[in-house]
């Protein structure tokens, strides 16, 4: 049976279900303006390249911005302190990594995937096994992300958790099937304005109610170390400031580095310059969102100390935001909310559902018939969304039977399981000449089984969850280079396609072992 969300009931009004329609409604037409344009796979993966540059940031963003995000943020400062908002600026620092190297990368080798380059690099295994772990991540997480913000739903409109994550499912589906990523983005950029907005309303109103305003929930978080962002053990296991500033830091470079999902948006813009715009508006836009959700989370402490009565025992931490909602808010600014918590869940299932399609199509079916026409892959995608769709809602509705004491930790195991070592397999790539294509398969099956080792027996691997992408990043690298150093290497051209050849990129990749054609199968892009 599906988790019970809350003690008490919702009190949706007429407003309220005036607001959520509305906004549902908007997600639709928005899916059928686009969908006038998309004539190949080229506009539908990639916009035909018209996205401008704040348009992909937001869309960047507001991926990110997910419902773990929207319920989990709140939900750690609430039953904790800060300690964790320090992960929120890392991107940051990886920001010029990913700029100087890998969207030239990816734009000059004019791919629709980024496993595509591991092709180019390597062979067609590693690309195919890129790929698939990334597509199979991608489901993982669309699951997730469409379970947890069901049970806010369920307790504030009256429907029950399955209802919830059909109604999110099927209509991030529909409107993408339509319009394709031109849809995706342009809904992301509305759902960020949702949902900061909603977030930023409840704050205020949190201020007009607890006695001292902000300057009394400053006041009692310090007063009761709520504001605490800096733990100072060596313990791997803890929350340590190191622990949390590298394990971040690398899950963010993997995902920056190796995500269908942002990579394709950092193709969808006209130039390089604007795909680093995009880049760093998103990265920018992480860090007062952290605070804000952070200090929310706080406030909501300060709020239900100052009103015991209102909270039911043992309460789980992801489930306060969504209570607040349902017994505090005035009408209209409720449903407000309610729809900010659909687009947290929707702006990253949408991007979840094109981009498992843009895997699909292009790594495992353009490449096996490359003569097939554009309009077969075009009918194909749109099928392929569908499909996709309906497996990522069966999952959630699958994972809603589960009992999960903390979704954000399950996440940690399911992000360092499939990211960690698709990111190694990325850097020996770019960043070594001696790796091979069979010594980097060695690298990300070795690193596949120290995560599971890692998932079934954690006292053999006992490390905080966010380090588990540093171990399977570091596993996949280590152990992919030595053995490359133990099997003959290919006499396969490395021209353009590490950091050390790069200035040999107009030569391109070698003859013997073309890519794949383009999405759109016609001239290269920028």
């Amino acid at each position: 049976m599906p988790q019970t969300m809350l003690a008490t009931e919702g009190h949706f009004e007429r407003l309220d279900y005036g607001v959520l329609i509305a906004y549902l409604l908007a997600l639709v037409a928005i899916g059928w303006y686009f969908s006038r344009r998309e004539k190949s796979t080229d506009d539908f993966f990639l916009g035909g390249q018209r996205i401008p540059w704040w348009a992909a940031g937001l869309s960047l963003f507001g991926t990110a911005l997910s419902a773990i995000t929207y319920m989990s943020f709140p939900g750690t400062a609430f039953q904790g302190n800060w300690v964790m908002v320090i992960a929120q600026i890392t991107p940051i620092v990886l920001v010029p990594v990913v700029a100087a190297v890998y969207i030239p990368f990816f734009r000059r080798l004019k791919v629709t995937t980024p496993y595509e380059y591991l092709e180019k690099r390597f062979n067609t295994p590693v690309r195919l096994l890129a790929s698939a772990q990334w597509v199979l991540f991608q489901f993982a997480r669309m699951s997730i992300i469409l379970y947890l913000p069901s049970l806010a739903l369920s307790a504030a409109t009256g429907l029950n958790v399955y209802a919830c994550i059909l109604i999110m499912g099927v209509l991030s589906t529909l409107y993408t099937v339509m319009g394709g990523i031109e849809a995706v983005i342009w809904t992301d950029a509305l759902q960020v304005v949702i949902l900061m907005g909603g977030a930023v309303a409840s704050l205020f109103y949190l201020g007009a109610r607890v006695e001292g305003g902000f300057a009394g929930i400053v006041a009692e978080g310090m007063a009761h170390d709520k504001f605490h962002m800096f733990e100072w053990t060596w313990d791997y296991a803890a929350p340590a400031v190191w622990v949390i500033a590298i394990g971040a830091a690398v899950n963010n470079f993997s995902v920056y580095t190796t995500d269908q999902a942002l990579v394709q948006r950092y193709l969808s813009t006209p130039t390089l310059r604007q795909s680093k715009g995009a880049l760093w508006a998103s990265a920018l836009g992480g860090i007062p969102t952290g605070l804000l959700f952070f200090f929310l989370g706080t406030a909501l402490w300060v709020f239900y100390r100052q009103n015991p009565t209102l909270l039911p025992e043992n309460m789980p931490g992801d489930r306060i935001f969504p209570l607040f909602i349902v017994q505090q808010l005035p009408a209209g600014v409720s449903g407000l909310l309610i729809a900010g918590i659909f687009a947290a869940a929707m702006s990253s299932v949408d991007s979840g559902v094109n981009s498992i399609a843009a895997a699909v199509t292009t790594d495992f079916i353009r490449r096996f018939r490359p003569g097939a026409g554009e309009r077969f892959f075009l009918r194909l995608a749109r099928g392929l969304t569908v499909v996709i769709g309906a497996i990522g809602t069966g999952i959630a509705l699958v994972l809603a039977t589960w009992e999960i004491r903390s979704l954000y930790q399950f996440f940690l195991m399911i992000l360092g399981l499939f990211t960690g070592g698709l990111a190694g397999l990325f850097v020996l790539g770019i960043f070594t000449r001696r790796a091979n294509a069979w010594g980097s398969l060695v690298g990300a099956a070795v690193s596949i089984g120290v995560m599971v080792v890692a998932r079934y027996r954690p006292a053999w691997v006992p490390v905080h969850g966010l380090l588990y992408g540093v171990v399977s990043l570091a596993t996949c690298f280590g152990v992919g280079y030595v053995a490359s150093l133990f099997i003959p290497a290919s006499a396969k051209s490395q021209a353009g396609l590490t950091v050390f050849t790069a200035d040999d990129s107009a030569k391109g990749p070698p003859a013997e072992t073309p890519g794949p054609p383009t999405a759109a199968g016609g001239p290269g892009r920028k």
